[in-house]
């Protein structure tokens, strides 16, 4: 059951037993039950006249008359509530009805906002007018000073009601508070996490072409190698540039080199596989790293296939390829595979001029 499903009573887990102890805590006795019965007729005589003086006091105190002041509707229903109370303090009946009653008064003073002091010195006010009553009408001492003591101890077990009802709804405001902040904690950590992983992304990224770019290429051919390891599985390294790159820019424009490079960029994504990891290492300069693929089937992908694609935009871009093969009999080292496909990126580029 949820806690706002449960009575006051349930959410503060008081019993009859437990009302029993408060009680006893106090001293409140059968004899203090029968004194303060013995007293009800004479407070029903007066309960308006001390109803009245009750709210002329109230209404003295600036921030209890901020509450009341101009709200007919308002002040009539306090004044009902506060007519049964007094009634309530001499009926004898002292059960879970009556502590349920306390604990809804304490509950509804939180909730329009009156303060604990307010309470307090609504109590007091109280206390007085119902001592001056009784000492009117009790001439004997011994009765009067007996009634007086019973109501002593049934108010103080009200106020402990009352404000157990306060520091319950403070500790529930304080708990929502909590949980809204842990909450917001969270959604302010997931969103630093997002960004941060965004930032660590752009920052892997070529942010011309989209492809990664070199700061983690080494780091993550190592990693890739390492897992071939285990598998016995090939890795090939393609590495290759732009033929004559630095015509284009020099008779296009750098705008138009840089439209090129995009242009390789979003060829070498389309063509990849989603295993394959693609880089801009420099300038005009780009490198592939293939898990799990032989020299012979990277030169389909990206020799054949490449040039296909790229002649279907420019006729006039052809590109140097070097693509060296590691695994899966022997693993060399990532800079020996780098090193090792630029060589034969600069064979194949040196070739292709022998043969023009």
């Amino acid at each position: 059951m949820k806690q706002t499903d449960k009575t006051l009573l349930e959410q503060m887990a008081i019993t009859e037993s437990d009302a029993e102890y408060r009680k006893s805590l106090l001293s409140f006795s059968a004899a203090d039950v029968e004194w303060l019965v013995r007293c009800r007729p004479v407070i029903e005589m007066k309960i308006e006249t001390l109803v009245d003086e009750f709210y002329a006091i109230q209404a003295g105190i600036p921030e209890v008359a901020l509450l009341i002041d101009d709200a007919d509707d308002m002040l009539g229903g306090l004044r009902d509530t506060q007519r049964n109370y007094i009634l309530d303090l001499f009926s004898g009946r002292y059960d879970l009805d009556y502590i349920s009653n306390r604990l809804r008064i304490g509950l509804v003073h939180k909730l329009i906002g009156v303060e604990p002091r307010l309470y307090l010195s609504a109590i007091h006010a109280l206390k007085w007018l119902l001592a001056k009553l009784i000492n009117e009408a009790f001439s004997e001492d011994s009765s009067r000073q007996a009634i007086l003591t019973a109501l002593d101890k049934i108010l103080f077990f009200d106020i402990t009601l009352v404000f157990e009802t306060y520091i319950r709804s403070l500790i529930s405001e304080i708990e929502v508070e909590k949980d809204k902040t842990e909450t917001y904690a969270r959604t302010l950590e997931i969103k630093v996490r997002e960004r941060t992983q965004q930032l660590e992304e752009l920052a892997r990224r070529d942010p011309l072409t989209g492809l990664l770019n070199t700061r983690f290429l080494s780091e993550t051919l190592e990693q890739i190698i390492k897992r071939a390891q285990r598998r016995a599985e090939p890795v090939t390294f393609v590495y290759f540039d732009i033929d004559d790159f630095k015509k284009i820019n020099d008779i296009e424009g750098h705008q138009r080199g840089d439209e090129v490079l995009r242009l390789i960029g979003d060829i070498i994504k389309n063509i990849s596989r989603d295993e394959d990891r693609c880089f801009r290492y420099g300038g005009d300069e780009f490198c592939i790293i293939l898990p799990n693929c032989r020299e012979e089937q990277a030169s389909e992908i990206y020799v054949r296939r490449f040039n296909e694609v790229i002649g279907e935009y420019r006729q006039d871009i052809t590109l140097s390829i070097g693509i060296f093969q590691t695994g899966p009999g022997h693993y060399d080292e990532p800079d020996v595979v780098i090193r090792c496909a630029d060589r034969k990126m600069y064979e194949a580029k040196r070739a292709a001029k022998s043969a023009r």
